[in-house]
């Protein structure tokens, strides 16, 4: 059996609301001494902005105290996502929530906003979000669509560049194969492909595949 790791770790991505308490116990013997749980799309749509609500209070409410039980370090990112920035009967009561939380105690981001079918009502929400990262000077986690990924992330960026957002305070998430070239190609060196570089390839965008996070500089 693998030994407990000997530093203690920081889990960025992790979505514990889907996990059971035994999860902690076998983290806490592991060595996590802290956790990110992005709020997400559960699976199935919700059909109110009070389901919504519900999430929102069991993130910084619940899951930081069961954390808690077992000396993790419970920090969470607040948002509507883009998969349900479509729902047009909620999405703008959820987005009038979302400043009751995001000065909450271990609120740490917005996120995970961005794209998922590339509409233009998800275009609209996550503009709004961003001026909200702004407001509240938060981190911004970006969720890159699982179709047309490449041009999601693109986009993406170019947003957050377009709304001030300095690429140090983004997690460009969910990154791939197809992606992360994209992202770290930055006008360092010789380019990986001859075309020419968009306006942030000299950015330091974070990027987030498989539960890690590195710097893009």
């Amino acid at each position: 059996m693998t030994q407990p790791f000997s530093k203690l770790c920081l889990d960025p991505h992790i979505h514990m609301t889907a996990r059971t308490t035994y999860d902690y116990l076998v983290m806490k013997q592991y060595g996590i001494a802290a956790i990110i749980e992005p709020s997400f799309w559960l699976g199935q749509p919700r059909t109110s902005a009070g389901s919504f609500r519900d999430y929102f209070n069991m993130l910084v409410g619940w899951e930081r105290f069961r954390a808690a039980q077992f000396g993790i370090c419970h920090y969470c990112t607040i948002s509507l996502n883009p998969k349900e920035a479509n729902n047009p009967a909620i999405a703008s009561e959820v987005i009038e929530l979302l400043p009751l939380y995001l000065c909450k105690e271990g609120v740490v981001a917005i996120g995970e906003i961005g794209y998922d079918a590339m509409t233009e009502v998800e275009d609209k929400y996550f503009r709004i979000q961003l001026e909200m990262a702004k407001e509240f000077e938060k981190l911004v986690l970006i969720h890159t669509p699982h179709r047309n990924k490449k041009e999601g992330t693109i986009q993406s960026m170019e947003v957050c560049l377009e709304h001030g957002i300095d690429p140090k305070t983004v997690i460009v998430d969910h990154a791939n194969e197809e992606t992360v070239e994209d992202i770290l190609d930055r006008g360092s060196g010789v380019p990986s492909r001859s075309i020419p570089r968009p306006k942030w390839a000299t950015s330091g965008w974070w990027i987030s595949s498989a539960n890690t996070a590195r710097n893009a500089s």
